[in-house]
């Protein structure tokens, strides 16, 4: 059943990231009631403050570890997209029972909240990483993951439904390796894990639109991937700093050569449609509700950066980040 934003009351988590920030200006370009931002840093909220003055934005300072704030920040909340995480693959290794709080937990709360205050929505972002994880990010994106799909089965008879997005490394993100590279151009060299490594990459407002678009066509339990290229990491180097001296200093804790979005296991419940693929609950509920304009996959199908059939180049990567 699509879904009309209008007149509605849309709240999300750890909204002042930037995903938040550009959900948000695409969001109040339609006739929504009021925007939430619900996140812990109070310094953020108030530098957004003075760069967003539309008067439906509303902030609400919280932590997704405290349901009972959720509880009370839910109140006539309509859609909720939770983009609240700890993500740095680094700091959850060395604060893995913090990670486990915020990312596993927290979900848990969101979930509790969402159905008790009969929000009718919640789309939740996800990970890459998530897809056969080895690091601890991953693995409490992953467990996040499952609890949203079985949400919709923890519902009963309330009306809340549940869906995940999962994608890759966004173009310029704070902490990604775009801003991290840039720093470093005028040492003249760049370091890089591993000349084969491989990465799925999508744009800020591609990665949105998404969201939106998932919004929209959910029915709750579905996993919605896009259909996004790959790149090189090198090629990534060359495209920032074509003169700089590339120094190879090996995969860090927790690090993939390549990353994963379906693995062979998804696969066999995983349909394809034009530009995306939706991962399907192994729950009888769910028999109803296929998308039947999809196809499905083969059984030893995988969706990885290593194997994807479409590629940046060099120069494609300089446009995108000449465009940032």
């Amino acid at each position: 059943m699509a879904l009309d934003l209008n007149d509605k009351t849309i709240l999300i988590t750890g909204g002042t990231g930037s995903f938040g920030k550009k959900f948000i200006k695409q969001v109040l370009n339609q006739e929504v009631k009021k925007v939430i931002i619900f996140s812990r840093d109070e310094l953020k909220q108030y530098e957004m403050a003075q760069e967003f003055t539309d008067p439906r934005i509303r902030f609400f300072i919280g932590d997704v570890r405290d349901k009972e704030r959720l509880y009370r920040a839910f109140d006539g909340v309509d859609v909720v997209v939770h983009a609240a995480a700890l993500k740095h693959v680094g700091a959850c290794e060395y604060n893995p029972f913090e990670a486990v709080k915020t990312n596993i937990y927290g979900a848990q709360n969101i979930i509790e909240a969402a159905i008790d205050r009969g929000v009718q929505r919640v789309i939740a972002l996800s990970t890459d990483k998530a897809a056969a994880p080895i690091n601890l990010y991953g693995a409490t994106k992953l467990a996040s993951d499952k609890l949203f799909v079985a949400a919709n089965s923890y519902a009963g008879d309330k009306e809340t439904k549940f869906s995940v997005v999962r994608y890759g490394n966004v173009v310029g993100s704070r902490g990604s390796v775009v801003p991290f590279f840039r720093k470093l151009v005028h040492t003249g060299k760049l370091p890089i894990t591993d000349k084969r490594m491989t990465r799925f990459w999508i744009t800020l407002d591609q990665g949105v639109q998404f969201v939106i678009d998932s919004l929209e066509r959910m029915n709750g339990g579905e996993i919605f991937v896009p259909k996004i290229p790959s790149m090189k990491v090198t090629d990534l180097a060359m495209a920032i700093a074509p003169e700089a001296k590339v120094d190879f200093v090996g995969i860090r804790p927790g690090e993939k050569l390549h990353e994963a979005m379906i693995t062979e296991d998804d696969a066999r419940h995983t349909i394809e449609m034009n530009d995306h693929f939706i991962i399907y609950p192994e729950f009888p509920w769910w028999t109803d509700q296929l998308h039947e304009e999809g196809k499905r996959l083969s059984e030893d199908f995988k969706y990885t950066s290593d194997t994807n059939t479409e590629w940046l180049s060099v120069e494609d990567l300089r446009e995108l980040i000449e465009e940032m």
